[in-house]
């Protein structure tokens, strides 16, 4: 089997869209924003981008509860492709791990 993880951090940017499937299945869609900066060929660069995320199933339905826009999260899990209602792919990170950052706030 072809290793797929992705561990990402970062701060939820949009709210949260929370439905159940129709087999009942609890699913938190949200997006990750990621902002750092990142070691390349001996250059400090800057690294951003927003990952869609899905989190799904009932064990994290806890949790799930508690994410709001501004919420820092990290991540961890498996990419893949969606195809959006426009026909347009694009890649997003299905959650088994959660791990909410305390802000220092």
């Amino acid at each position: 089997m072809t290793d797929n993880r992705l561990t990402l951090s970062g701060t939820v940017c949009k709210t949260p869209l929370r439905k159940v499937s129709p087999s009942g299945i609890p699913h938190c869609q949200l997006v990750l924003e990621h902002r750092s900066q990142q070691v390349e060929a001996g250059f400090t660069r800057q690294a951003w981008c927003r990952m869609p995320v899905v989190i799904s199933g009932k064990a994290h339905l806890a949790i799930t509860h508690s994410i709001t826009v501004g919420t820092h999260l990290t991540v961890s899990g498996f990419i893949s492709t969606h195809q959006g209602r426009n026909g347009l792919n694009k890649m997003v990170l299905h959650a088994e791990q959660i791990e909410l950052i305390d802000s220092g706030d």
